[in-house]
């Protein structure tokens, strides 16, 4: 049973993806904020480079979410069965039907899905499951899950557009995802934050650049007015950006306090005081893992930030990735977990509100998913090892709400995991048909197959 994280680094991750593409990934490369916002009407309609066009933004949970516990077979004496102490009681969920209920920290996904405007796709996954982290998210970032592929699933429909511009599809962090890489081109990474000084130095400064007399020193008064100068050249540059990580950090700040005054533990998310971490760098495979990050970022409040005022200033994007870390839940995953969805809830529900009143709000397509689901039996830690079929949400104006796909057995196992019942590509041909405007088949080497959640 597998009871370490696999370590995350770029060059394992590009190893195991197959993506090879290097020419395709440096004509991509890095931009900041204003580079993105800055693309806003160059097209010329006024009304974003999407010309109205729906708009796909696709959020990635690292690390594998527990799915289990996340779309919940309250009703289900096997499920209480094979993990009695994490299970949740059919009166805590969110009902759904079908005796299913969502995760209690999913209140804005169950507001709607009573609006009929969340679809849940039940037991997705591919082939011949894999419980390493690289190899199943290459699959997930490649769409090809019987041998490793030169490019992203993402980066071949870029390489299929008339124009293919790098900020038609954007990745919010510091490096860019196998997914976005194609094989003439690749998206953009686009960093958040400028120049931002840590907290501590901004309070020093701030006092110091205000802190001097017409009888101090004229060396002092001189260093005071460099400082000064300092921090206006940091609000200046830093701008939103570095308010927009900084209002995360301060609510995650909070939410630790919090959690260590509940005694549950953060470490899962990557704590960076300096803004989010590299997605496929800094993993130890020696770490405790009740919550690992496992690639993804903490500060998912001030990717969909960037988002939405890309959406706001009408940026020629097609495609936004953004992620959040720490499902590698095998020890104390309930309190874990459940910190993590109510942060996505809260994050994802905040994001569709601002954008509601954008011209492209009503064409924006929010896909949530991760690598893989957790094994139906808890561990002895109280926990859950890698496992393989999960549920993914589909979120935004333009859906149809409802179940789609069957939910898994949980007594008819296969080496004590759940079945797949929906191919992964059949949710990705969805969206490249009926988001992207793209012929499926073209992308997924033949895979044209599609739901009715759009």
């Amino acid at each position: 049973m597998k009871t370490t994280v696999d370590t995350w680094t770029r060059r394992r991750f590009l190893a195991a993806s197959g993506v090879t593409a290097a020419g395709a990934l440096a004509a991509g490369g890095a931009y900041s904020v204003q580079d993105l916002l800055g693309s806003a009407g160059r097209d010329g309609d006024g009304d974003s480079g999407a010309q109205g066009s729906r708009i796909l933004v696709l959020v990635t949970l690292y690390g594998g979410n527990d799915g289990l516990n996340t779309l919940v077979p309250a009703g289900d004496s096997a499920y209480h069965d094979a993990r009695p102490d994490l299970a949740y009681d059919e009166d805590e969920v969110l009902p759904l039907g079908d005796e299913l209920g969502l995760n209690p920290g999913l209140k804005g996904f169950k507001s709607l899905w009573d609006k009929d405007r969340l679809a849940v796709v039940r037991g997705v996954s591919y082939p011949q499951p894999d419980h390493s982290h690289f190899r199943s998210m290459a699959i997930w970032q490649t769409a090809s899950p019987g041998t490793p592929a030169p490019s992203g699933w993402l980066g071949r429909w870029l390489d299929a557009q008339d124009d293919p511009d790098p900020l038609r599809a954007v990745s919010i962090g510091a490096t860019l995802p196998p997914l976005l890489a194609g094989e003439k081109t690749a998206g953009a990474a686009v960093q958040l934050g400028g120049m931002r000084l840590p907290d501590a130095w901004r309070t020093v400064c701030s006092y110091l650049a205000e802190g001097h007399a017409d009888d101090d020193h004229p060396l002092r008064r001189r260093a005071a007015e460099s400082i000064g100068d300092l921090v206006t050249v940091t609000e200046a540059y830093g701008g939103q950006d570095a308010r927009d990580g900084q209002s995360a950090q301060d609510g995650k700040g909070a939410r630790d306090r919090k959690d260590a005054q509940d005694g549950s533990d953060a470490q899962g998310e990557s704590g960076d005081e300096e803004g989010p971490a590299d997605p496929n760098d800094g993993e130890d495979e020696d770490r405790p893992t009740d919550g690992a990050s496992a690639g993804g970022q903490s500060e998912l409040a001030a990717q969909l930030s960037v988002v939405a005022r890309a959406l706001e200033a009408n940026a020629p994007t097609r495609v936004h990735c953004v992620s959040l870390g720490g499902f590698d839940t095998h020890a104390n995953e309930k309190q874990t977990q459940s910190r993590l969805l109510g942060r996505l809830d809260h994050d994802i529900a905040d994001f569709l509100q601002r954008i509601r009143g954008t011209k492209a709000g009503s064409r924006v397509v929010v896909a949530v998913y991760s690598e893989f689901g957790r094994r139906v039996k808890a561990n002895a830690n109280q926990g859950t090892d890698h496992g393989t079929a999960g549920p993914v949400f589909v979120l935004g104006e333009p859906v149809k709400g409802g179940f789609y796909g069957d939910q898994p057995s949980l007594t008819d196992l296969k080496d004590d995991d759940l079945r797949m019942t929906t191919d992964f590509r059949d949710v990705y041909a969805t969206l490249l048909e009926r988001v992207l405007g793209t012929e499926p088949g073209r992308i997924l080497g033949g895979h044209d197959r599609t739901l009715g959640f759009l």
